[in-house]
């Protein structure tokens, strides 16, 4: 495996038009192929603005972005095939079933005929919808919502895969089969950059983790090693409420 980064973040900033501070402010990063990576922080951290920023759908005020050795300014294209988003919002159409919905997505990644029919077929029997794949989306409940957003994503085989929250306040049997599909996922090359509010998820799902609190990483490793290396810290959890603080970020 290459140990040139799959990701490559210099002194990125991102100041939003009537706003006191940056929202994210020169973030230095690097992620290497394989890594399941996770981005934490309290509300308003910087972490959506991070994610948006590296899926090219946000322009940064300075800084670099180097995805698969190539930077993100002068070949937006190309890396936009080769990344899949799944966005905290679910982005899909209420009207149109699940099977319509993923072949619309899937013909905007360039896929067509009897690979994409394969791919969608593929996905709705991993994540347990093949039966319901012909009911309008409005119809479904937010775990089964939340498992067709993360198809739209991976069906185009990205070589890295964003995912913003993607088991956000959905029920534990949609969380554990979500989770279980992303490992299996990495487990075939995709490098994941992930998300997420939940500490104990985020502590046994990722291989490395960065804590990032106005803008800034305040602490990067290992979950065991930040644990390891925290006087007084028994998780994750304890490790974010003690670097980050209890007060509410509502």
């Amino acid at each position: 495996m290459s140990r040139e980064p799959a990701i490559k973040v210099t002194g990125l900033t991102k100041q939003y038009a009537q706003a006191e501070k940056p929202a994210v402010d020169g973030l230095n990063l690097s992620i290497m192929p394989g890594e399941i990576f996770g981005l934490l922080g309290p509300n308003g951290a910087g972490k959506t603005t991070t994610i948006s920023m590296l899926c090219t759908h946000l322009e940064p005020n300075s800084g670099t972005i180097v995805i698969n050795g190539r930077e993100i300014s002068s070949h937006r294209t190309a890396i936009r095939k080769e990344i899949g988003f799944v966005p905290q919002d679910i982005a899909l159409y209420d009207k149109l079933s699940a099977r319509e919905n993923l072949l619309f997505f899937g013909n905007m990644y360039g896929l067509k005929g009897k690979a994409l029919k394969e791919k969608i077929e593929f996905w709705l029997d991993t994540l347990g919808l093949r039966d319901k794949a012909g009911k309008q989306i409005k119809t479904y409940s937010g775990g089964m919502k939340r498992r067709v957003n993360l198809m739209a994503g991976l069906l185009h085989e990205p070589k890295v895969l964003f995912l913003d929250e993607p088991t956000v306040g959905i029920d534990v049997q949609s969380k554990n089969i979500i989770i279980e599909s992303l490992q299996e996922v990495n487990k075939q090359g995709t490098t994941i950059i992930y998300t997420s509010h939940h500490m104990d998820e985020a502590e046994h799902f990722c291989s490395r983790i960065a804590i990032i609190d106005y803008g800034k990483i305040i602490a990067k490793g290992k979950p065991e090693t930040l644990i390891k290396d925290c006087e007084g810290c028994e998780n994750l959890e304890s490790i974010f409420l003690k670097l980050t603080g209890r007060k509410l970020r509502d």
